[in-house]
């Protein structure tokens, strides 16, 4: 499955047309390299999404999206340029 198709389907990201412009803008990671809207998703990919001042890191866990079941698991969520 593509990742702009997988983060629409996973509801990461509300249109896969926002999904692909990410992607095409080098915001989104999968294993420390940034990849194209075309790349193919794994099962147990780290993917990274850099989307404004906000960067969300899950682990891929299915590639078939289930009614009431998360595509992933969330790893961290944090914003940037957040002072403790």
């Amino acid at each position: 499955m593509r990742i702009d198709l997988f983060l629409k389907q996973s509801r990461l990201i509300k249109r896969r047309t926002v999904a692909k412009g990410a992607a095409t803008k080098d915001l989104i990671i999968v294993n420390d390299k940034i990849v194209k809207p075309s790349y193919q998703v794994k099962v147990n990919d780290l993917i990274t999404l850099n989307l404004g001042s906000k960067q969300i890191i899950v682990k891929v866990t299915s590639l078939i999206p289930k009614k009431d079941e998360l595509m992933y698991d969330l790893i961290s969520e944090s914003f940037i340029g957040q002072k403790n």
